[in-house]
């Protein structure tokens, strides 16, 4: 109806009204009002729109109750459902969302594709991404004489495809989110490490230069460098990137997922914002200091120089799907925007200002990466293992990201436990037992990865290529055709544009695999 609210069976008892006054009663204009709804709902289902109650027989927003089976009627205190936001709170939201552990691994993608072609790559696949996106936000509103208005994107799947939309919806969004977990799993593990070492060479920094003034006076500075030696080998004994450090962050993570509720950790969720723009700041003065280093060999490869195009471009392009990634939460996001008439435009600013932070990290470092005497083969999959530990400007940057990143785990873990357990046992903590196995799993397989494969560029690809596969490509796709052709608008140019991006979802996958 004309104010958002399904036109269910409208029924209010002859009772007591929750307001101010506790003995007001229904008034006789209230009643004639519940009667007139009660006989429009008798005439047919309430998915029927041709007899559903007309608006001047709906209640304005001010006038609207909610009949509880005790006997009240709770007075519904505005009609927004919530707070909106405006344009711009929306647009930064989105922004702040998306920008993940995938733009640390963006410079590395441009490499394995070629400076100008995987620039070429970031703003396209930009431009698909945001496309499909569009099309997974309009999906609810395609389908007719059904109230969508608390749908998310797997109820559309649903709809349209069954129990098996609904499910593989479900599936391809938990491959994100563990996938996701897992890398974060392995950079908390490198931060963590980092940290860990630059804090060990300063105290051993500070001890060396105590004890070599103590020794120098004693004429005898022999013995200490023989110390120095046994204390940093039992240091890389018990503090290894690979072998210890992943295990030690079990003792804290694991007892933090069992928490029923994430309010908690939600509050941290600004330190993602600081982080990212930290790391832009750390981009700039590093690309300063260091200068650029370019030079366009076109098909082959030098000394210290890349071709501009690769045939592991499709390495990047995986990358790039998780890093444009939102379709299975952009509904939930755009309904808080306060001018939904504007939801096309911010998404696609929001899609802008990300697409240009990836650019512009990724050119910055690409682009400063110093040529000789290092070949920009080097470039990692976390661009921040090229610098040293002991570098205090990116030690800052892993502290961080290692705090941001502890408070975010949780957040991730929730989000699948939530999705996971309602599904499998309609609860979202069925008990503790449920969930404690469940995040063992998860854990268990961060650790692994974190001890035998920390190539987060490759974690990201294989991941974002697999769910973009389902929830950017084929599903809304295959959607928006359905819904086209039953409303007799599907042309030619639609249906071959659609399935392209088909084509183009399982190239992508297929990519990871063979080039």
């Amino acid at each position: 109806d004309r104010h958002g609210f399904t036109p269910l069976p409208f029924h209010v008892e002859h009772r007591n009204i929750v307001e101010n006054d506790p003995s007001e009663r229904v008034s006789a204009e209230a009643s004639v009002l519940s009667s007139r709804v009660h006989y429009y709902s008798r005439l047919t289902a309430s998915s029927d729109r041709l007899l559903s109650p007309p608006d001047h027989v709906i209640p304005c927003p001010e006038e609207l109750y909610v009949y509880s089976p005790l006997g009240m009627a709770f007075k519904v205190i505005g009609g927004d459902g919530g707070a909106k936001n405006p344009s711009i709170i929306t647009i930064f939201a989105i922004w702040n969302t998306m920008m993940g552990t995938s733009i640390l691994s963006i410079p590395w993608g441009i490499k394995q594709a070629g400076f100008t072609f995987g620039i070429i790559l970031l703003l396209s696949m930009g431009l698909l991404t945001l496309y499909c996106c569009l099309r997974v936000l309009k999906s609810p509103k395609s389908i007719p004489y059904i109230d969508t208005s608390d749908w998310e994107f797997p109820d559309v799947c649903k709809y349209y495809f069954g129990k098996f939309g609904q499910w593989s919806s479900l599936v391809f969004s938990m491959v994100s989110l563990i996938g996701a977990m897992v890398v974060y799993w392995v950079l908390m593990s490198n931060f963590l490490f980092n940290t860990g070492k630059f804090i060990y060479s300063k105290i051993l920094y500070n001890y060396k230069l105590n004890t070599f003034v103590d020794d120098d006076n004693n004429n005898n500075n022999n013995n200490y460098y023989g110390n120095d030696t046994s204390d940093t080998a039992v240091f890389d004994r018990w503090w290894s990137k690979t072998n210890t450090v992943p295990f030690y962050l079990i003792i804290l993570l694991l007892p933090l997922l069992n928490f029923r509720s994430a309010s908690f950790f939600a509050r941290f969720t600004f330190l993602g914002t600081i982080s990212v723009v930290y790391l832009i700041i750390l981009v700039t003065l590093k690309a300063i200091r260091l200068g650029f280093h370019l030079e366009f060999h076109w098909l082959e490869s030098t000394k210290f120089y890349v071709p501009e195009f690769r045939l592991l471009f499709p390495q990047l392009t995986g990358v790039l799907t998780l890093a444009f990634f939102i379709h299975n939460c952009i509904i939930t996001l755009m309904k808080s925007n306060k001018h939904q008439e504007n939801n096309v435009r911010d998404l696609s600013v929001a899609y802008l200002l990300v697409g240009l932070t990836y650019l512009y990290v990724g050119v910055l470092i690409f682009a400063a990466f110093p040529s000789p005497p290092l070949s920009k083969d080097c470039i990692e999959p976390n661009f921040l293992d090229n610098f040293p530990s002991s570098d205090v400007l990116v030690f800052v940057a892993r502290t961080c990201l290692l705090f941001q990143m502890t408070t975010v785990y949780p957040l991730l873990g929730y989000l699948v436990r939530v999705q996971m357990m309602s599904q499998v046992f309609g609860k979202h903590y069925p008990s503790f037992f449920h969930v404690f196995t469940l995040n063992i799993v998860i854990v268990g397989t961060g650790v692994c990865m974190a001890k035998y494969y920390t190539n987060i560029g490759s974690i990201i690809r294989y991941s974002g290529a697999t769910c973009g596969l389902a929830l950017v490509f084929v599903f809304p796709s295959l959607v928006h055709m359905i819904s086209q052709k039953r409303r007799g608008e599907l042309s030619w140019p639609s249906a071959i544009f659609h399935s392209l991006l088909i084509v183009l979802g399982v190239a992508n996958v297929a990519g990871q695999f063979f080039m």
